[in-house]
């Protein structure tokens, strides 16, 4: 980002605040200059006392050490996996202020002055900060626990002494961001508890009562870190909560120094706070992102069981609150248990559980929320997608994943043996959510012949710069008999990469309408949105033989001549079919892309009037008889980018986008026909 750029971005970044966030930035950068000058940094302090209990099972029984070994053999021979770079050799400990994605060594210059979002400073910041969050760290701390071989214990000590060499605080590129150091507290207490806590073989001896006094001393420094450097007013969203998650947990596990019972209660209740206002009644969380609907109830749950095990609840608001987001999570889930990828994804964890890793980590989700709250319908729902598991691994459904027996422990694997021999339960699923505006149509959910179609009529993001929100209005997702056919096509890029960053959000992008190749919404930047398109449902109705959506949205009112965009959907599940139409109102002559993106395992072919996609058995058809020509095929287009699937970060492959380019002049109509037919029992996989 050169000056100019720069410039332009803090201009249009200073239309989405109002005066009192801006006095506030002013107060931070002031404050920041100080720290710099040696003024208001965390003083070293004699940690006393003894250190809180462990919020999870630190041996759970049932699972594979040898697997864990192996895993933690990978990093102490230096091989890291990080987003789309797999068996990176960066040695051990790696060096932690370099991206391993291009190399660029970040500044050893005060940490609050860097700017991260510059790739010429950073490289790609999301790498560099990916392996600073110390997953690897817990994977170590977990082969020692299961294995008790001394190296992974001198491991985890190696690796965290040569980050506290690497990183002082406060200088480099691991001290600008609380949200990172959020997240590392966290696993950095599971670390902790699984060497054994204050008593750990691992500070045994003069040397080893150095190393955590070392340990102890950054911890510190962190919780003060956040405490003063938390995101507030427009960039205050899931940063915040991760954030006051990683202080609460913190605080809880080191409750050490004069300060930690100040910052457990802060942390507390201002996660509490931000995690009701961030998520709507009915359970969507306000991002407008799948993913970070993911992230928020992982950060939900790991202060819930942290608060339990140390006697601090949350409260019934706070549970009733999590229980409506797992019930929007199995709304959206399918036959093979995967879910539309809406708005931004990062691909984060807070703690890898699963040294393996997962593709999919909603139905392990799932199970918990079965577990807690009782519910043998969102059990069955998990026990579905992870029998669909995208790596083709077999799964013993009476033993639960590892993620839930180190979360959960022996009352979670007891509740799992009674949902496993529980007999059938029905599919309760909720059909429509007012307040995240996300409406469901289909039918016989969770049997082998479902059909489910997600409309997104709710709002582009949350707050004023809706950072992770996508321009996708009105756009339909669909699966049928447990394949995927019309899908939202994910993220791809975040920092880097402006044009894919763009495109991947773009209304062109989802299965919806561009109007004279516009956006419905206005970006400012990377992660800014100016003027945001408003949708809302006018007719949503399930319960009769024929289903249907009304539906409407405001973004093209900006254009010279303003247009409407309605949409009105009517499934008839006994023909399988959907019936789409699409009203385009205005006054002059506009050009329209209605645009439908098809999986990237689908089989597309065109006949010059409708389109064909084959998947595991399953055919949709899709015709536009309205339209003057027939669909334009593109797939894997580089430039100007189309035809991209990416389900992973920073990992893109080819899928095929039919496009029919109609015109309209005043208020338009266009009808899409949409055919589902089964041609073997090939479905599910």
């Amino acid at each position: 980002m050169n000056r100019r750029e720069r410039i332009g971005w803090l201009v249009r970044r200073l239309r989405a605040m109002g005066p009192a966030e801006i006095a506030w930035r002013v107060r931070q950068a002031l404050a920041a200059r100080l720290e710099q000058a040696g003024w208001g940094l965390a003083a070293p302090r004699t940690p006393a006392g003894a250190c809180g209990p462990a919020w999870f099972d630190t041996a759970p029984g049932g699972l594979d050490a040898a697997r864990y070994a192996r895993a933690a053999d990978r990093v102490l021979s230096g091989t890291y996996d990080v987003f789309a770079l797999k068996d990176l050799g960066l040695g051990f400990p790696p060096p932690w202020d370099v991206d391993p994605r291009t190399g660029v060594r970040a500044p050893a210059v005060f940490g609050k002055r860097i700017d991260y979002r510059d790739p010429r400073v950073c490289g790609d910041v999301k790498y560099l900060w990916e392996i600073n969050r110390h997953l690897e760290l817990v994977t170590l701390a977990q082969a020692w626990r299961l294995t008790g071989a001394a190296r992974y214990a001198q491991g985890c000590r190696r690796m965290l002494e040569s980050w506290f060499d690497a990183c002082p605080y406060p200088m480099g590129p691991n001290w600008t961001s609380s949200l990172e150091h959020g997240i590392r507290l966290v696993n950095w207490s599971v670390a902790w508890h699984l060497l054994g806590g204050d008593g750990a073989p691992v500070f045994g001896g003069a040397d080893g009562q150095v190393f955590r006094a070392r340990w102890l001393r950054s911890v510190r420094e962190h919780c003060h870190f956040i405490r003063g450097w938390l995101s507030r007013h427009s960039s205050a969203n899931n940063h915040l909560l991760g954030e006051t998650m990683g202080l609460f947990v913190g605080a809880l596990t080191w409750p050490l120094w004069p300060e930690s019972a100040a910052w457990r209660e802060d942390a507390r209740v201002l996660f509490a706070h931000e995690a009701l206002l961030q998520t709507g009644p009915d359970g969507v969380n306000r991002e407008q992102a799948v993913w970070y609907q993911h992230s928020v109830m992982e950060m939900m749950l790991i202060c819930r069981q942290a608060g339990r095990a140390a006697g601090c609840r949350f409260g019934a608001d706070f549970d009733a609150r999590l229980h409506a987001m797992f019930d929007y999570v199995a709304a959206l889930t399918d036959r093979s248990g995967r879910l539309p990828m809406m708005g931004d994804s990062d691909d984060a964890l807070m703690v890898r559980w699963d040294p393996d890793g997962t593709d999919n980590p909603f139905p392990s989700l799932l199970m918990t929320g079965a577990v807690l709250f009782d519910r043998a319908d969102w059990a069955a729902a998990a026990a579905r997608g992870r029998a669909c598991d995208p790596r083709g691994r077999a799964h013993d459904p009476a033993v639960p994943d590892d993620r839930n027996a180190w979360l959960l422990g022996a009352a979670g694997a007891a509740a799992h043996a009674r949902f496993v021999s529980a007999p059938p339960h029905a599919d309760a699923r909720r059909m429509r959510f007012d307040d995240g505006g996300i409406y469901l149509l289909g039918t016989r959910f969770g049997e082998d012949d479902e059909v489910l179609a997600v409309v997104d009529a709710g709002p582009l993001g949350y707050g004023a710069i809706a950072a992770h929100g996508h321009a996708d209005a009105l756009s339909i997702t669909l699966s049928a008999y447990g394949r995927q056919l019309l899908v939202d096509p994910g993220t791809y890029a975040y920092h880097t990469e402006k044009a894919w960053r763009d495109h991947f959000r773009s209304t062109f992008a989802h299965n919806t309408v561009c109007i004279d190749g516009c956006d419905q919404s206005v970006s400012g930047g990377n992660f800014l949105w100016l003027d945001k398109a408003r949708a809302r449902c006018h007719v949503h109705e399930v319960d009769g033989p024929v289903q249907r959506f009304e539906g409407e949205h405001d973004g093209y009112l900006r254009l010279p001549d303003p247009v409407v965009h309605r949409r009105r959907i009517r499934f008839e599940p006994d023909a399988a079919r959907f019936i789409v139409e699409d009203e385009i109102d205005g006054r002059g002559r506009h050009t329209a892309q209605i645009c439908w993106h098809l999986a990237e395992d689908c089989t597309v072919s065109s006949d010059g009037r409708r389109v064909t996609a084959r998947s595991g058995g399953v055919e949709l058809t899709i015709e536009v008889p309205d339209a003057p020509d027939g669909p334009r095929l593109l797939r894997g287009r580089e430039s100007p980018p189309a035809g991209w699937m990416s389900r992973a970060f920073d990992v893109r492959v080819p899928m095929s986008t039919a496009v029919w380019d109609c015109s309209a002049q005043g208020r338009t109509r266009v009808t899409t026909i949409l055919v589902i037919r089964r041609s073997d029992a090939g479905g599910v996989h």
